[in-house]
Protein backbone atom coordinates (compact mmCIF):
# COMPACT_ATOMS: atom_id res chain seq x y z
CA UNK A 1 0.00 0.00 0.00
CA UNK A 2 1.51 3.49 -1.26
CA UNK A 3 1.53 6.16 1.53
CA UNK A 4 -1.14 8.29 -0.11
CA UNK A 5 -3.59 5.14 0.80
CA UNK A 6 -2.00 5.02 4.16
CA UNK A 7 -3.10 8.77 4.73
CA UNK A 8 -6.53 8.24 3.11
CA UNK A 9 -7.04 5.13 5.50
CA UNK A 10 -5.87 6.69 8.28
CA UNK A 11 -8.00 9.86 7.27
CA UNK A 12 -6.52 12.19 10.21
CA UNK A 13 -2.74 13.27 10.55
CA UNK A 14 -1.77 14.42 14.26
CA UNK A 15 -0.17 17.78 13.54
CA UNK A 16 2.79 18.14 16.31
CA UNK A 17 5.00 20.27 18.39
CA UNK A 18 7.67 18.26 20.23
CA UNK A 19 9.80 20.39 22.41
CA UNK A 20 11.40 17.39 24.63
CA UNK A 21 12.02 14.91 22.15
CA UNK A 22 14.17 12.33 24.27
CA UNK A 23 10.73 12.38 27.11
CA UNK A 24 7.68 12.32 24.43
CA UNK A 25 8.00 11.21 21.62
CA UNK A 26 8.15 7.29 22.16
CA UNK A 27 5.10 7.82 24.24
CA UNK A 28 3.71 10.05 22.25
CA UNK A 29 3.97 7.80 19.20
CA UNK A 30 2.81 4.95 21.20
CA UNK A 31 -0.56 6.70 22.53
CA UNK A 32 -1.05 7.66 19.09
CA UNK A 33 -0.19 4.17 17.02
CA UNK A 34 -2.67 2.76 20.56
CA UNK A 35 -5.46 5.24 18.84
CA UNK A 36 -5.33 3.59 15.52
CA UNK A 37 -3.51 6.78 14.32
CA UNK A 38 -0.45 5.73 13.27
CA UNK A 39 0.52 8.99 11.46
CA UNK A 40 2.32 12.22 13.02
CA UNK A 41 3.11 15.68 11.01
CA UNK A 42 5.81 16.85 13.33
CA UNK A 43 5.82 20.58 12.71
CA UNK A 44 9.72 21.50 12.47
CA UNK A 45 9.49 24.29 14.78
CA UNK A 46 11.39 23.85 17.99
CA UNK A 47 14.74 22.30 18.23
CA UNK A 48 13.56 19.07 19.15
CA UNK A 49 11.78 18.14 15.99
CA UNK A 50 14.48 16.27 13.77
CA UNK A 51 15.28 13.80 17.17
CA UNK A 52 11.58 13.30 17.75
CA UNK A 53 10.86 12.09 14.74
CA UNK A 54 14.04 9.58 14.85
CA UNK A 55 12.91 8.02 18.03
CA UNK A 56 9.46 7.93 16.43
CA UNK A 57 10.64 5.94 13.94
CA UNK A 58 12.78 3.87 15.45
CA UNK A 59 10.37 3.08 17.69
CA UNK A 60 7.61 2.32 15.39
CA UNK A 61 9.14 1.52 12.01
CA UNK A 62 5.67 1.02 10.55
CA UNK A 63 4.42 4.86 11.45
CA UNK A 64 4.21 7.26 8.91
CA UNK A 65 6.41 10.11 10.73
CA UNK A 66 6.24 12.97 8.11
CA UNK A 67 7.64 16.90 9.17
CA UNK A 68 5.76 20.66 8.98
CA UNK A 69 6.23 23.44 8.65
CA UNK A 70 9.22 23.71 6.35
CA UNK A 71 10.32 26.96 4.61
CA UNK A 72 14.03 26.05 3.11
CA UNK A 73 15.34 23.04 1.33
CA UNK A 74 18.08 22.78 4.25
CA UNK A 75 15.34 22.37 6.43
CA UNK A 76 13.67 19.64 4.08
CA UNK A 77 17.27 18.27 3.82
CA UNK A 78 17.59 17.78 8.03
CA UNK A 79 13.81 16.62 8.26
CA UNK A 80 14.47 13.64 5.00
CA UNK A 81 17.81 12.37 6.77
CA UNK A 82 16.03 12.57 10.17
CA UNK A 83 13.80 10.12 8.26
CA UNK A 84 10.75 11.79 7.17
CA UNK A 85 8.48 10.08 4.82
CA UNK A 86 6.45 13.12 3.98
CA UNK A 87 6.97 16.86 4.22
CA UNK A 88 4.55 19.35 4.30
CA UNK A 89 4.78 23.53 4.19
CA UNK A 90 2.59 26.10 5.04
CA UNK A 91 2.91 27.63 1.29
CA UNK A 92 4.10 27.39 -1.69
CA UNK A 93 7.17 27.31 -2.41
CA UNK A 94 8.99 26.06 -5.63
CA UNK A 95 12.23 25.60 -4.53
CA UNK A 96 11.34 23.57 -2.23
CA UNK A 97 9.01 21.30 -4.64
CA UNK A 98 11.57 20.88 -6.76
CA UNK A 99 13.51 20.13 -4.30
CA UNK A 100 11.46 17.08 -2.16
CA UNK A 101 10.29 15.74 -6.00
CA UNK A 102 14.07 15.34 -6.61
CA UNK A 103 14.60 13.23 -3.34
CA UNK A 104 11.58 10.91 -4.30
CA UNK A 105 9.39 12.29 -0.85
CA UNK A 106 6.23 13.08 -1.07
CA UNK A 107 5.04 16.73 -0.49
CA UNK A 108 1.97 18.59 0.66
CA UNK A 109 2.31 22.65 0.00
CA UNK A 110 0.02 25.10 1.66
CA UNK A 111 -2.42 25.99 -1.10
CA UNK A 112 -5.23 28.34 -0.56
CA UNK A 113 -5.72 30.56 -3.66
CA UNK A 114 -6.71 29.37 -7.72
CA UNK A 115 -3.37 31.18 -8.10
CA UNK A 116 -1.54 28.92 -5.81
CA UNK A 117 -3.29 25.31 -6.98
CA UNK A 118 -1.91 26.32 -10.63
CA UNK A 119 1.40 26.38 -9.29
CA UNK A 120 1.09 23.22 -7.52
CA UNK A 121 -0.68 21.48 -10.67
CA UNK A 122 2.36 22.92 -12.55
CA UNK A 123 4.60 20.69 -10.38
CA UNK A 124 2.98 17.73 -10.80
CA UNK A 125 1.13 17.18 -7.29
CA UNK A 126 -2.43 16.44 -6.97
CA UNK A 127 -2.68 16.70 -3.08
CA UNK A 128 -2.37 19.82 -1.30
CA UNK A 129 -2.50 21.22 2.07
CA UNK A 130 -5.62 23.62 2.55
CA UNK A 131 -4.26 26.24 5.04
CA UNK A 132 -5.72 27.80 7.25
CA UNK A 133 -9.04 25.86 6.96
CA UNK A 134 -11.62 27.38 9.01
CA UNK A 135 -10.42 31.13 8.59
CA UNK A 136 -10.19 30.36 4.90
CA UNK A 137 -13.72 29.71 4.41
CA UNK A 138 -13.67 26.15 5.43
CA UNK A 139 -14.85 23.37 3.58
CA UNK A 140 -17.74 26.03 2.08
CA UNK A 141 -14.40 27.34 0.07
CA UNK A 142 -13.24 24.15 -0.71
CA UNK A 143 -16.04 23.20 -2.41
CA UNK A 144 -16.06 26.29 -4.56
CA UNK A 145 -12.41 25.31 -5.54
CA UNK A 146 -13.28 21.40 -6.35
CA UNK A 147 -14.87 22.58 -9.03
CA UNK A 148 -12.71 23.88 -11.76
CA UNK A 149 -9.71 22.11 -10.01
CA UNK A 150 -11.21 18.30 -9.67
CA UNK A 151 -8.20 16.96 -9.95
CA UNK A 152 -6.75 18.02 -6.90
CA UNK A 153 -7.39 16.71 -3.42
CA UNK A 154 -7.23 18.56 -0.26
CA UNK A 155 -6.00 18.47 3.14
CA UNK A 156 -7.06 20.97 5.14
CA UNK A 157 -5.52 21.79 8.73
CA UNK A 158 -6.49 24.72 11.06
CA UNK A 159 -9.47 24.70 12.60
CA UNK A 160 -10.08 20.72 12.30
CA UNK A 161 -12.05 19.31 15.43
CA UNK A 162 -14.18 16.52 16.35
CA UNK A 163 -17.03 18.07 15.44
CA UNK A 164 -16.17 19.13 12.17
CA UNK A 165 -13.79 16.06 10.77
CA UNK A 166 -17.03 14.54 9.48
CA UNK A 167 -17.96 17.06 7.24
CA UNK A 168 -14.84 17.95 5.94
CA UNK A 169 -14.37 14.19 5.30
CA UNK A 170 -17.47 13.61 4.13
CA UNK A 171 -16.54 15.72 1.22
CA UNK A 172 -14.93 13.65 -1.90
CA UNK A 173 -11.92 16.69 -2.79
CA UNK A 174 -10.81 15.53 0.61
CA UNK A 175 -7.85 12.96 1.25
CA UNK A 176 -7.39 13.39 4.73
CA UNK A 177 -7.43 16.26 7.39
CA UNK A 178 -4.35 17.47 9.74
CA UNK A 179 -5.28 18.49 13.35
CA UNK A 180 -3.89 19.18 16.63
CA UNK A 181 -7.16 18.65 18.58
CA UNK A 182 -5.66 15.25 19.76
CA UNK A 183 -2.38 16.35 20.74
CA UNK A 184 -2.14 20.22 22.13
CA UNK A 185 0.51 21.40 23.99
CA UNK A 186 -1.10 21.10 26.92
CA UNK A 187 -1.77 17.30 26.41
CA UNK A 188 2.27 16.66 25.85
CA UNK A 189 3.23 18.57 28.72
CA UNK A 190 1.24 16.97 30.90
CA UNK A 191 2.18 13.84 29.31
CA UNK A 192 -1.69 12.62 29.33
CA UNK A 193 -1.20 9.90 27.02
CA UNK A 194 -4.05 7.69 27.49
CA UNK A 195 -6.29 11.07 26.41
CA UNK A 196 -4.25 11.39 23.23
CA UNK A 197 -5.27 7.72 22.90
CA UNK A 198 -8.56 8.32 23.72
CA UNK A 199 -9.28 11.13 21.19
CA UNK A 200 -7.80 9.54 18.45
CA UNK A 201 -9.91 6.20 19.02
CA UNK A 202 -12.70 9.03 18.70
CA UNK A 203 -11.31 10.30 15.83
CA UNK A 204 -11.02 6.87 14.23
CA UNK A 205 -14.77 6.32 15.00
CA UNK A 206 -15.86 9.73 12.34
CA UNK A 207 -13.01 8.49 10.17
CA UNK A 208 -15.34 4.91 9.36
CA UNK A 209 -18.14 6.03 9.61
CA UNK A 210 -18.04 8.40 6.92
CA UNK A 211 -15.93 6.41 4.89
CA UNK A 212 -18.24 3.38 5.41
CA UNK A 213 -21.09 5.81 4.08
CA UNK A 214 -18.99 6.54 1.03
CA UNK A 215 -18.60 2.84 0.29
Amino acid sequence: MDLLQQIYNIGIIPVIKIEKPEEDAYDLAKALCDGGVPVAEVTFRTEGAARGIQIMREGFPDMLVGVGTIFTTDQAKQAISAGAKFIVSPGFDQEVVAYCKGQGIPIFPGCITPTEIQMAIKEGLSIIKFYPAEQSGGLNTIKALSAPFGSVKFMPTGGISLENLGAYLAHRAIIACGGSYMVTDELILNKKWDEITHLCEKSVEVVNEIRNLKM
